[in-house]
């Protein structure tokens, strides 16, 4: 089991993503990094820390000139500038200058942290992204998004800034809670939606042995998903045009999320916010009554949420205007045309909106 995809920007490439089983072949991959010369900091949260902080420090002790250990407390309350100050600190009294290297040790929280504090931190630091989850591992350590949340909005301030590389230990899935695992579907679901129908058909297909977490199918799967999102960021670095079609699911899954308090886990969002922008096209009669019922059969098939509960449509749409996905006042709303065709939409009401969320259980 090994599989490098490498990502390209203006034809150059610029990181591999190596898929492994297990962490033997980290120490080689920083060395090619010239990690010898480098200090190395592991960046990780309180509950992944225990599992693999050590573990991961013993394997790239040799490659390094020194290796320390920030963490901080888990879960996105603990994804702010707060956090990001108290790395800065930890590295300013560990003396990291900008010739050393990062190393991101978690899911998407601790990515989405690492990265932005690396592309602050001396005006830019090298990072390495080591995603856990399989939320990170098929989403937020490719393609070079790093941010932290701004008081209750998800993601407020960030930069592009891209990995020197993407390590992922397909083992540690084993690891992780039902829930935590199946809430990685949500994505890969969406990147089979939005560009590639055989894959959808692929993961219908192949849902026993993903629920399973059989090694060989989830190469394939993660393989696959990694490569469409690989190729829509490279066409895409800084969302102008085509990136946002990733965004599918999401502009509703935010304003669930964080009205839900992150009780919810982003891909449990996602997927609610998929059977939303589902129902419009239904409701348009761009999609099928059918196509939209397998879909929430997958969803279940996951254990995901595909009924909102306790929230008014009318709030959910109003916090989906303070999103980061809005540009002229207008929310660029992403659609299906059909299974492995999406689009950008910037004509969706409020209205529209509303309806299709409280056909999936909002409150009007």
């Amino acid at each position: 089991m090994s599989q490098r995809i490498t990502v390209h920007q203006e034809e150059k490439p610029i990181y591999d993503i190596v898929i492994e089983k297990d962490y033997k072949k980290l120490k080689e991959e920083l060395l090619k990094l010239h990690s010898l010369e480098r200090k190395l900091c592991i960046v990780t949260e309180s509950t992944v820390g225990d599992y693999y902080a050590q573990q991961v420090k013993e394997c790239i002790l040799p490659a390094a000139q020194a290796v320390e250990v920030f963490t901080f407390p888990a879960g996105e309350a603990n994804k702010n500038l707060s956090t990001v100050q108290k790395l800065y600190e930890f590295l300013i009294l560990h003396q990291f200058e900008r010739t050393d290297l990062l190393l991101a040790l978690g899911g998407g929280v601790v990515g989405d942290l690492t990265g932005y504090a690396a592309a602050t931190y001396l005006r830019g630091i090298d990072f390495v992204q080591l995603p856990t989850s399989l939320l990170a591992q098929v989403d937020s350590s490719i393609g070079g998004k790093t941010g932290v949340d701004f008081d209750c909005y998800k993601n407020m301030v960030g930069a592009f800034y891209q990995p020197k590389l993407v390590y992922m230990n397909l083992a540690v899935l084993k690891t992780l809670t039902e829930r935590e695992y199946f809430s990685g579907m949500g994505e890969i679901i969406k990147h089979g939606l939005i560009q590639d129908a055989a894959y959808y058909q692929w993961l219908m297909d192949h849902q026993k042995e993903i629920q399973e977490r059989d090694l060989l199918v989830l190469e394939q799967m993660i393989t696959r998903s990694c490569q469409i999102k690989r190729g829509v960021v490279e066409r895409d670095p800084k969302e102008k045009g085509e990136r946002a079609l990733l965004n599918f699911g999401h502009t509703l899954g935010h304003a669930i999320e964080r009205l839900m308090h992150f009780s919810l886990l982003h891909g449990e969002c996602v997927g609610l916010g998929m059977l939303a922008a589902y129902r419009i096209g239904v409701n348009r009669g761009q999609i099928s009554e059918q196509s939209y019922q397998k879909l929430v059969s997958l969803l279940k098939e996951f254990g995901m949420e595909t009924a909102i509960s306790g929230l008014s449509a009318c709030e959910i749409v109003a916090v989906s205007k303070n999103d980061k996905k809005m540009e002229q006042g207008k929310v660029k709303f992403i659609l299906l045309k059909e299974v492995g065709h999406a689009y950008i939409d910037r004509t969706v009401t409020d209205q529209e909106m509303e309806q299709a969320l409280a056909e999936i259980g909002a409150v009007i």
